[in-house]
């Protein structure tokens, strides 16, 4: 386990664990447990910099509102609009300043590189098969991994992918979600990272059940951390990671998100001991 800093500015030193699995990847992405957490979602941005910064990373999907994605990926090629009524009129979860902070990065390092610029992904006019209009909770995943599918074979981006666990994590107990589609086209190429965390009392949410994930986790002597689910681990640890898991999805209400195994949904697991109110706009 790596140990995690949390300052948005801070060196990526800590994120090199990443590296040897995001190397050939095609789309990495960072599914929360809460989208409203001040802590996972300045993890998010962390990791998307240095995806970004270090690794050719040149597109976001952050998923949830195809017209605001429009109006963002406009803002940071060309800094027209505004930028944060944009996201007050966005889906409740993009409202924050953490979030307003991360489009503001893009939009500053596209105009230090006007021929090398990162994209907002969003659905493209086209008749390409992926983006048709489709309807119901499966059809909805479906939609979600086919505009990423679009994206890429159209421009070729490597893209950070910016969501929910329930999305993005690679299968569901029942039915498909976006994460099993996107594993399913791009293979290895698709890296899931969980961002999970233990208390939550602040944000009115009681501790979790002996038997989730996030309650082991929770015993760990590390504020925030990075845990690499593939990597190398005593043969108890490597039985819990091939354990049928279980585990808890905030907003909202609470959830419950169990499956095969974290080594069948993961790739890494980013954990915060306890996670405050994200910055509202």
């Amino acid at each position: 386990m790596t140990p995690l800093r949390v300052e948005v500015d801070a060196p990526s030193d800590d994120l090199k664990p990443l590296t040897d699995q995001i190397r050939e990847a095609k789309v990495v992405a960072l599914g929360s447990a809460v989208r409203h957490s001040h802590e996972l979602l300045s993890l998010t941005q962390r990791v998307m910099r240095f995806l970004i910064e270090q690794h050719g990373f040149r597109a976001l999907a952050l998923e949830g509102d195809e017209s605001a994605s429009i109006e963002l990926d406009s803002y940071d090629r060309t800094g027209e609009g505004d930028l944060r009524q944009t996201l007050i009129e966005a889906r409740p979860f993009w409202r924050f300043a953490e979030i307003l902070d991360a489009i503001r990065w893009i939009r500053a390092r596209n105009e230090r590189n006007p021929t090398d610029q990162v994209h907002v992904v969003h659905v493209a006019n086209s008749t390409h098969e992926p983006v048709r209009q489709l309807a119901g909770a499966e059809d909805n995943e479906r939609r979600l991994a086919d505009t990423v599918v679009a994206w890429h074979e159209q421009t070729g981006q490597r893209i950070v992918y910016w969501g929910g666990l329930a999305h993005t994590a690679n299968g569901l107990a029942t039915g498909s979600n976006a994460g099993s589609h996107l594993r399913a086209q791009f293979g290895s190429g698709y890296v899931s990272i969980a961002l999970t965390f233990s208390d939550a009392s602040s944000l009115g949410v009681e501790g979790p059940p002996p038997d989730y994930i996030e309650a082991l986790l929770g015993a760990v002597d590390l504020e925030n951390f990075l845990l690499d689910v593939h990597g190398r681990w005593t043969e108890s640890v490597r039985e819990w990671l091939n354990a049928p898991a279980k585990t808890r999805l905030i907003g909202p209400g609470t959830h419950e998100l169990r499956g095969d195994s974290l080594g069948t949904w993961l790739d890494f697991i980013i954990h915060s001991q306890r996670v405050t109110h994200a910055r509202s706009l």
